[in-house]
């Protein structure tokens, strides 16, 4: 994992914009069309121009923007067997409590065209089996040959992958005598795709937000440990899926959910802090930019970082089109910097995803590019203070 020896390096959580075209081409193939010829090949030049846009943003650590997958984590069921029927998500928890701010919300995503990572979600019906090897290869081979013939535009590339415990949360178990054995079946499954992502180079970054999120949701209204519970089982899965990976090749990015809303049920960090301290990754991504966990950083004064571990601290906010200012993103690193003590251990990032399910964002794909140059400039700012 590549550590910023003289400057702050810049980095991003995972889902970047897809352009309406490609959008509109994975809503139809999510309601049934074949549209796989049209939609691999717009894919394919939708990844390689949000390479091109990252490098020119700035951007030090990159990845394919997630540009050939639907959602971060729905399509899996395309790579794996075992998925069927329907179901929908719990509302959440901390929206419920503000019906004036549920109907207006709803009243806008009714508007929206997107695939949903909420609504029609499939189950588990069968034997989760990882089955299409061609998908992760092809994906892989696809993003190395475009940056082979950009001139390797990135200090490290990254690829990522959800966790077994948000596939477990999201699509129902159906199948499982119960989660403990949905969950190692996911585990297992999704070993496959972790150790492909390393084999062919890439730092392999960890998409978790379970670990946080479902606290709102599956298990909001009942007691924190039985939470805990589900977290405790999730990174024991997680370890023993990374067990053939050396833990600076991975990352793990924790998060409260990539959408603007009260948040007021989130569990905090602290309480987090000591089953993600226990899991085998040489990073974690935080969100310390939005308003209600921006002052979680001082956690990391109470759980320091091992000696080779990095964090990369989201200091711009991925549901706001405000463009931060350079000199608050540099103000934002600095605050991590000072509570970790070595500015080699801390990466600059982004809070979440600005696209996490095909369509599902509230930045304009245009603020979204100037936020990333203005992440870079904040962290060139902060590098000449810290270093």
């Amino acid at each position: 994992m590549q550590r910023g020896e003289t400057r702050i390096l810049t980095t991003h959580t995972g889902s970047l914009p897809r352009p309406p075209g490609l959008v509109e081409l994975y809503v139809r193939k999510a309601a049934g069309e074949n549209v796989d010829e049209a939609l691999a090949a717009a894919a394919h030049a939708s990844m390689e121009d949000t390479v091109r846009k990252q490098r020119d943003a700035g951007i030090d650590i990159g990845n394919n923007g997630e540009q050939q997958r639907e959602a971060f984590f729905l399509y899996v069921r395309n790579r794996m067997s075992g998925f069927g029927g329907s179901w929908d998500r719990p509302p959440r928890g901390d929206v419920d409590r503000y019906p004036i701010f549920k109907a207006a919300q709803a009243q806008e995503m009714a508007r929206q065209v997107w695939v949903s990572a909420r609504e029609g979600l499939p189950t588990a019906t069968g034997d989760i089996r990882y089955e299409n090897f061609a998908a992760i290869e092809s994906e892989c081979a696809d993003f190395r040959a475009t940056l082979d013939r950009m001139g390797q535009p990135f200090a490290e590339p990254f690829m990522t992958a959800p966790s077994p415990g948000i596939v477990a949360a999201a699509m129902r178990n159906d199948f499982y005598p119960n989660e403990t054995a949905y969950l190692d079946a996911l585990g297992e499954a999704l070993r496959v795709e972790y150790e492909a992502i390393v084999r062919h180079g890439f730092l392999l970054q960890l998409d978790c937000p379970d670990l946080a999120m479902e606290r709102h949701y599956t298990w909001h209204g009942r007691p924190l440990g039985e939470f805990l519970g589900f977290v405790d089982r999730v990174t024991r899965t997680i370890n023993r899926a990374l067990s053939n990976i050396p833990r600076e090749k991975v990352r793990l990015h924790v998060c409260w959910g990539n959408y603007e809303g009260p948040h007021d049920c989130d569990v905090e960090l602290k309480e987090l802090m000591p089953l993600l301290r226990g899991l085998n990754v040489g990073g974690f991504v935080f969100p310390f930019a939005n308003p209600r966990h921006a002052h979680e950083y001082r956690v990391l004064k109470d759980f320091p970082l091992d000696d080779d571990q990095i964090i990369v601290a989201g200091v711009i906010d991925s549901v706001t089109n405000f463009v931060e200012h350079p000199e608050t993103v540099a103000e934002r690193i600095e605050r991590v910097v000072a509570v970790v003590g070595d500015p080699r251990k801390v990466q600059a990032g982004t809070d979440c995803g600005f696209d996490t399910s095909a369509g599902m964002r509230r930045v304009a794909e245009d603020v979204v590019w100037a936020k990333l140059a203005a992440l870079s400039e904040g962290a060139r700012i902060a590098s000449g203070r810290v270093f």
